[in-house]
């Protein structure tokens, strides 16, 4: 009687792991849920003094700064504000580009925050133009333009765009513009360099490379950010540098910090040096190759059309004319326990998103390249049954 009603009652569990192939928020890995376990401390006191000076030390490698790098409780979003309220003045005007969904929320914020938005049209299938950018500000004569943003790696698209280019477009016309880049899903991923660009704030958040749950946002902030900081005119408080470096020289913060996520970040720091970041960034481009290797084996189409900017976070499928991407992704869900990224905007519908960041390795992406593969012949989409035999074949040249 006891065994029946258990049978009939109790909801079943899957049994093994979630597969959690989402673009961010990624997996966490054990040293680092290990590590936020620890008992919370006081943030006024000399252990917590001592962990945020290290913390903040550590967190430069990664964002290749020697400068400040502020730390927000909050998401990506907040780092977006963040860095235009700290450098931007309400009626400045901003340049920026239709890369992808994440591209256009950030143009909405920037109008909400009483910016002027120049954004240039795109297709969303390829990254930012360094031509279109030498030629929007040479036309600037009258220096309107106050600031440059650009999504480093679109995760809405799998498309990333050429900061270094930009940069060198801004500085070829003598434009005085700022450069804002959001590396959100880049960081600690993708080959990311803050002060060798000529970066002027970098937006990043926990989740995805850096291995952590949300919870953090960070900018990194160049010199001259700094220094025009101090005449802005947007409203902040929350967001407001000032406070936050002033505090952090000591080791503390002007309000309440997530203090088990910085035990978090310690050790997923730890971790990419320990592997390197070269060797990490090799990683990420390797396992994206497999997973294109994959979808066009398959016969499908990844949204990325620009040669040289393919994500090494994620990967953004295309699927035929009459096919529901999110029914598929219902379908992988339901049978083996996996979460893909559902398209998003325009791309809503035709597109799931492969996400391949941050603790990964080579037999979690088969894993996750079988499920995909399942999943698609089970939704009756006509693809090639070749796509994991492809990856694989890529895993082992």
């Amino acid at each position: 009687m006891t065994y029946r009603l258990i049978k009939e009652f109790v909801v079943s569990h899957p049994s093994g792991r979630h597969f959690l192939q989402i673009p961010g928020p990624t997996n966490v890995p054990g040293r680092v849920l290990r590590a936020m376990a620890a008992p919370t401390i006081d943030h006024r006191g000399p252990s917590f003094q001592a962990l945020a000076l290290e913390v903040l030390a550590l967190l430069g490698p990664v964002f290749a700064t020697e400068g400040p790098v502020v730390v927000y409780p909050g998401s990506g979003t907040g780092g977006w504000e963040a860095a235009l309220v700290n450098t931007l003045s309400p009626g400045d005007t901003v340049l920026a580009f239709d890369t992808g969904h994440f591209a256009t929320l950030w143009r909405e914020m920037a109008a909400r925050l009483g910016l002027v938005v120049d954004f240039v049209p795109g297709d969303w299938r390829h990254g930012v133009d360094p031509g279109v950018v030498a030629q929007k500000l040479a036309a600037d004569t009258a220096r309107a333009v106050k600031a440059v943003c650009v999504v480093h790696n679109e995760t809405s698209t799998g498309v990333v765009s050429p900061i270094a280019e930009v940069r060198q477009a801004i500085d070829s016309v003598g434009h005085p513009a700022l450069l804002l880049v959001d590396a959100v899903s880049s960081l600690g991923c993708i080959d990311y360099r803050h002060d060798e660009w000529g970066v002027d704030v970098t937006v990043a958040g926990s989740q995805k490379g850096l291995m952590l749950p949300p919870g953090l946002s960070f900018n990194a902030i160049s010199q001259k950010a700094l220094d025009v900081s101090t005449s802005s005119g947007s409203p902040r408080s929350y967001w407001d540098w000032q406070p936050i470096l002033a505090a952090n020289r000591n080791g503390s913060f002007p309000y309440t910090p997530a203090t088990n996520l910085l035990y978090g970040l310690r050790e997923a720091l730890t971790m990419l040096y320990d592997e390197g970041l070269p060797q990490v960034f090799a990683r990420h481009a390797r396992h994206a190759a497999a997973t294109r290797a994959a979808v066009r084996a398959w016969g499908l189409d990844v949204v990325c059309l620009d040669k040289g900017g393919h994500s090494g976070s994620v990967t953004a499928v295309l699927l035929p004319d009459g096919h529901d991407a999110d029914a598929v992704r219902g379908i992988i869900l339901d049978r083996f326990d996996m979460s893909l990224g559902a398209g998003l905007g325009k791309l809503a519908g035709s597109t799931f998103r492969i996400g391949h960041l941050g603790h990964f390795n080579d037999l979690t992406l088969a894993g996750t390249l079988a499920g995909v593969q399942m999943g698609l012949q089970l939704a009756e989409i006509p693809i090639d049954p070749s796509g994991v035999s492809a990856a694989l074949e890529q895993l082992r040249a």
